[in-house]
């Protein structure tokens, strides 16, 4: 799976608190044109559900914990997230889900692009299309 990795992000250990930085295009390989994140997530709940035509994105467990499952078409792969100094890429044309978060977690979405409806694919049949 080519379009979906792991990222390590900077992790500078201070005895006041550590810190951890995301660059574009550095150690984020896009331009970031938008940051959102999610949280207060019902126990049981599900996010994402789609895939990207265009945007590229960087996934990251700021608090707390979660699984990133995704697929491009072909193969499947469970990513758990639970370091906020780590996140998962996931390029255009995959297909992602965000479950199974913790009480209390957070996360932090890096986005390539605006927020644009048409490029999203919400219909898991039109995305098996895309992807043919």
């Amino acid at each position: 799976m080519d379009k979906v990795r792991t990222i390590d992000l900077p992790k500078i250990v201070d005895p006041r608190g550590n810190l951890t930085v995301a660059e574009e295009m550095k150690n984020v390989p896009f331009d970031i044109a938008r940051v959102y994140w999610t949280y207060d997530v019902p126990s049981g709940e599900r996010r994402g559900g789609h895939a990207h035509r265009t945007c590229e994105e960087v996934v990251v467990a700021v608090s707390g914990s979660f699984d990133v499952e995704v697929f491009d078409g072909k193969e499947h792969q469970t990513f758990h997230l639970n370091h906020p100094y780590q996140g998962v890429y996931i390029g255009t044309g995959v297909w992602r889900t965000l479950e199974d978060f913790s009480s209390g977690a957070v996360c932090l979405v890096l986005a390539s692009e605006l927020f644009n409806e048409d490029e999203y694919i919400y219909d898991y049949d039109e995305f098996l299309e895309y992807v043919k």
